[in-house]
């Protein structure tokens, strides 16, 4: 175990809570969106209007929702690279 190996864990556990941190919110601010836009598209559907989405394109919730779903994948890209670091420093001797 010399002081790559070191470098190599610290590094990669450092980018996975990183990761973890920038992801949380994003995912739950979508998660909560994405349930709002299901809620108004049954609703829709039951007083036989067409959906929001449908009638003039993207509203601005699914606008926010595909920012919130990319800001989370960049936080899982972080973890995961974070995790190849870790294994990387097992790895090597």
């Amino acid at each position: 175990m010399g002081p790559l190996n070191l470098t190599l864990w610290g590094v990669g556990v450092l980018l996975i809570a990183l990761g973890y941190l920038r992801a949380r919110e994003p995912w739950r601010r979508y998660q909560a969106l994405r349930a709002q836009q299901e809620n108004a598209d049954r609703y829709d559907a039951w007083r036989g209007r067409a959906s929001a989405t449908a009638a003039g394109g993207p509203g601005g919730a699914s606008v926010a929702m595909s920012m919130f779903r990319r800001q989370a994948q960049l936080g899982v890209g972080l973890a995961v690279v974070g995790f190849i670091l870790v294994v990387a420093g097992f790895a090597i001797r």
